[in-house]
């Protein structure tokens, strides 16, 4: 099993190193436009291995796709990152034009790959992706639900004061922090409704500060946080690679489901071996079905940015 993250700055070497430590995947190759950066990450993590306990290989290249060839499962979370005060969606200008340049490179040298896109705006960026190489549908996956979900569940379990282990949730919709969808109506304690738990107006001020999730971290840190979305990364490569058929919710092509079309947006999808295996219909309350139909709006906007 080979993967490769292009991008070694904080989110790409964050997944890197939560894919080695698990153990699951040969080889990890990092790559950057940055002279020497990539190869100084991976060596850097692989003086960690003896510590951790890993077999994985790291390698890192600078710009050398070659380097890439045969690759598994490619992660792209190349481009700028958010700084305080910006949205995802003002990334596009620039981040469009690396990641149609690294997903052709990419495929170019491993035809047979599975694309998880990271870069921002995540829902745009997989659809130019979709729209700019031959993959077939079930191999390009964007990464934004899981990390979102995550944060949900920080929050609930914040809010309920309960261990992070007894607590279940999911977020669909757009990766941006007005179109993100919490799903509130099946979040659980140990499978009791959190609203059995949870006034309305607390589960309101969740699902807030879980959409502003992303922005609160960059305020505090100044840049894009990493370790969450390296984490989350790494569950959808392992998912993959390992055949687990686990549920995510990831940025698909939607083709009629959920009342959508022609758009990338997250919403509950099987991942195994192929990449998505199937994307799940769950019932959703009147309000999170507006949500959601605002939320695709919002992301047909900033695709009409795209120079298709």
């Amino acid at each position: 099993m080979k993967v490769t993250v292009v991008g070694a700055g904080a989110v790409g070497a964050s997944c890197a190193e939560y894919i080695a430590i698990k153990n699951f995947a040969s080889e990890v190759v990092l790559l950057d436009i940055k002279e020497g950066y990539a190869e100084g990450k991976a060596m850097d993590l692989m003086q960690t291995a003896s510590l951790n306990g890993f077999d994985t290989k790291i390698t890192g290249s600078t710009s050398d796709y070659s380097k890439t060839a045969n690759s598994d499962i490619c992660v792209i979370t190349s481009g700028i990152p958010r700084k305080p005060g910006m949205t995802r969606e003002e990334l596009i200008g620039i981040n469009a034009g690396i990641v149609k340049s690294v997903s052709s490179s990419l495929v170019e040298h491993s035809p047979n790959t599975i694309l998880i896109v990271v870069s921002n705006p995540m829902d745009t960026m997989t659809y130019l992706v979709h729209k700019t190489t031959d993959l077939p549908k079930n191999r390009i996956i964007g990464m934004g639900g899981a990390l979102d979900s995550a944060r949900f569940k920080y929050r609930l379990a914040e809010a309920l004061e309960a261990p992070i282990s007894d607590v279940d949730g999911m977020v669909i919709g757009g990766h941006s922090d007005t179109g993100m969808v919490p799903l509130t109506s099946h979040a659980t304690r140990n499978s009791i409704k959190v609203s059995e738990f949870l006034s309305e107006d607390r589960l309101n001020q969740v699902k807030e500060d879980t959409k502003v999730g992303g922005a609160t971290l960059t305020k505090l840190l100044g840049t894009s946080a990493w370790y969450a979305p390296g984490a989350a990364v790494s569950g959808l490569v392992q998912a993959i690679a390992c055949d687990q058929k686990k549920m995510y919710p990831c940025s698909t092509l939607l083709d009629g489901e959920y009342g959508l079309n022609d758009l990338c947006i997250g919403v509950p999808v099987i991942l195994g071996r192929e990449g998505i295996e199937k994307i799940v219909d769950v019932p959703l309350s009147d309000a999170e079905k507006e949500h959601m139909a605002a939320s695709a709006e919002g992301v047909k906007k900033t695709n009409g940015l795209l120079e298709l």
